[in-house]
């Protein structure tokens, strides 16, 4: 099945095979015939089997059909630039659907889960996508039909990210939008510019993070690890929810870390303790901060799931992979000499973005939701992430924060 593979499409397992000198062609309009070289003859039936086949459904997303100056069709995949004579949709006929189950694991690419898929009936919404794992799963999304919207810090940075992705598939519908998760205003005012496009949400992916960040507290008074990892999330769904709800069935993936192991966040009563999500400057140290904002994304999570999944809005919290090179450590030089070091060992940005991409997408996914998934496979966080006292404690915390600043929206 060598054409199938050329072609990207996985072998059909089918026990039809053809004798040897025949092959299998399609017309124009997807009716399957068989070519015999040897006796130079064609006929609609399978030479073993009898039966007439009909490719099923349209060409996968970028494919597009072309006639050569001989008049013979050939097939245009447009986003990984090959052409073939082979139709692709011959690996899913009216005859033979029986495909495969795909499994996938920590050496999948993101562009791998998406095969074939048209999104072109999808918003996306991604925080933090102009570089990383956000900009590898906001370019899966797009060249795959996905209308996908940046929204970053800094919309210079995020404007050069919709060319580069613009300039591999010509017709992504990718765009970039303000919005700083370090100042709640500007969250707020993401969320009314977005609502004012009038446009659906079927996917939002809270991707954005810093790590190793030293000490600073942001306009709105508290520790900035904290709020550009948890909070701005927090208020960016809240500020959304109606949008998710009449958009339904939509997902919500929060990119979390499994450095969420390494802590804790309750104090003695079993209560989150605001003093250890935005302690003191004489507290702080960098890397627990980074560990307890990821475990507030797996708790916060898991709430929105018990919360929304009523109205149609699941939500998963996921780990991208370990020995991930990324530039979110680039404030802290002795991790980012140890990841220079380590880099060719390290996971691709496409294969980070992966579970983030399976999560998103995976039919076998649709209506579940308050899991943990890593390597493309659900894992039991720690104990702690699973505490539904604490995902509750911690969301009370969050309205109570994002009320005391300027305020304007209902709670979950």
């Amino acid at each position: 099945m060598a054409a199938l593979k050329y072609a990207g499409m996985d072998d059909t397992d089918s026990e039809d095979e053809l004798p040897p000198g025949w092959e299998e062609r399609s017309t124009k309009d997807g009716w399957v015939y068989y070519a015999n070289h040897d006796e130079m003859k064609t006929q609609w039936e399978h030479p073993k089997t009898g039966k007439k086949k009909r490719c099923a459904g349209d060409l996968p997303y970028g494919w597009e059909q072309e006639t050569d100056a001989k008049g013979q069709i050939f097939y245009v995949d447009h986003i990984n630039k090959r052409t073939t004579y082979f139709d692709p949709r011959q690996a899913f006929t009216v005859e033979d659907v029986v495909v495969k189950p795909k499994r996938y694991d920590g050496n999948t690419a993101a562009l791998e889960i998406l095969q074939g898929r048209d999104l072109s009936d999808k918003v996306v919404l991604i925080t933090g996508g102009n570089s990383g794992i956000g900009f590898e799963t906001a370019k899966s999304f797009a060249l795959h039909g996905a209308h996908v919207i940046l929204a970053c810090r800094n919309l210079s940075r995020a404007s050069k990210a919709v060319s580069l992705i613009q300039q591999e598939w010509h017709k992504a519908r990718v765009e970039a939008m303000m919005c700083d998760l370090a100042s709640l205003s500007s969250v707020r005012e993401f969320a009314e510019s977005f609502k004012a496009k009038k446009v659906p949400l079927h996917i939002l992916v809270c991707n954005a993070a810093v790590c190793t960040q030293p000490w600073c507290l942001t306009e709105d008074g508290l520790e900035s690890t904290f709020q550009i990892c948890h909070l701005g999330h927090f208020l960016l769904v809240q500020c959304l929810q109606d949008v998710l709800r009449r958009s339904a069935p939509a997902r919500v993936v929060v990119v979390s870390s499994e450095s969420h192991r390494f802590t804790d966040l309750v104090d003695p009563c079993g209560k989150v303790d605001l003093a250890l999500l935005s302690p003191s400057q004489k507290d702080y140290w960098s890397m627990l901060a980074y560990n307890r904002a990821k475990l507030c994304n797996i708790l916060f999570s898991n709430e929105l799931h018990r919360r929304l999944s009523p109205h149609g809005v699941t939500s998963n919290a996921v780990h991208p992979g370990n020995m991930m090179y990324t530039s979110i450590h680039r404030s802290w030089w002795l991790m980012t000499f140890l990841f220079t070091l380590a880099r060719p060992f390290t996971k691709s940005m496409q294969q980070g973005a992966a579970t983030t991409v399976y999560c998103a997408v995976a039919p076998e996914l649709e209506g579940i939701g308050g899991m943990y998934f890593n390597n493309c496979f659900r894992c039991l966080p720690s104990p702690q992430a699973q505490d539904q006292i604490s995902a509750a404690s911690l969301w009370e915390l969050s309205e109570r924060l994002v009320s005391e600043r300027p305020a304007g929206v209902q709670a979950l």
